[in-house]
């Protein structure tokens, strides 16, 4: 197994493990799925928090940390791949990878020290108030991660649909935008970390 594919797997293995720390923070004991809906509502969001333990979102911030970077080291890979085909592509992956991982973490730490604050306070509507505030105070960092996800899936779907690669035309179905698109109407907590799963594990038999 050559380099490109250890970090690939790598990286699949980080997406399964990040997957698993959004599962910690959306799902409560009993299977009971947060609405984001349920933000502007205290008395939901107190129903559904009501039987979360703390340790649920400590441990998704400091997993969450340590998936992240894992999956880091596989995107990297794919820029190392890409290179060999298009360095312009090449580039723009590795930018965009950036920007997905290095944001990526801050998102995923403010979400759980939200929830952590929220239940650890008595979940009040004030606190309701506190963490909805710092949630949308800090959003950039969910939405300069996720366009960096997407800018990374398109610009790899677009060389290997254009045959700029030596993959296959079909093989553009391990890639995180068709992948996240097919499955988002299931709403399954992590599907994007699913997803990149998916993508990596796809690739490392492809590649």
């Amino acid at each position: 197994m050559n380099t490109i594919k250890i970090l690939l797997l790598i990286a699949a293995a980080g997406h399964i493990l990040c997957g698993y720390c959004d599962c910690l923070l959306t799902y409560v004991p009993g299977g009971k799925k947060f609405d984001v809906k349920a933000l502007s509502d205290n008395k939901k969001m107190a129903e559904t928090f009501g039987g979360m333990p703390l340790k649920n979102p400590l441990l998704s911030m400091l997993l969450g940390c340590l998936a992240l970077f894992m999956c880091s080291v596989g995107y990297y890979g794919l820029y190392l791949w890409m290179k060999d085909y298009s360095a312009v592509t090449a580039v723009v992956m590795l930018l965009s990878a950036a920007m997905f991982t290095v944001f990526g973490v801050a998102h995923h730490v403010l979400c759980g020290v939200a929830e952590w604050i929220y239940i650890r306070m008595g979940m009040t509507d004030d606190v309701r108030g506190a963490v909805v505030k710092l949630f949308k105070d800090t959003s950039v960092t969910m939405i300069v991660c996720y366009i960096g996800w997407a800018v990374f899936g398109i610009a790899m779907l677009v060389a290997v649909v254009t045959g700029r690669t030596d993959l296959p035309v079909w093989a553009c179905v391990f890639n995180i935008v068709p992948l996240y698109l097919v499955t988002f109407p299931l709403r399954i907590g992590g599907m994007g970390n699913w997803c990149g799963a998916a993508m990596f594990l796809g690739l490392l038999v492809l590649i």
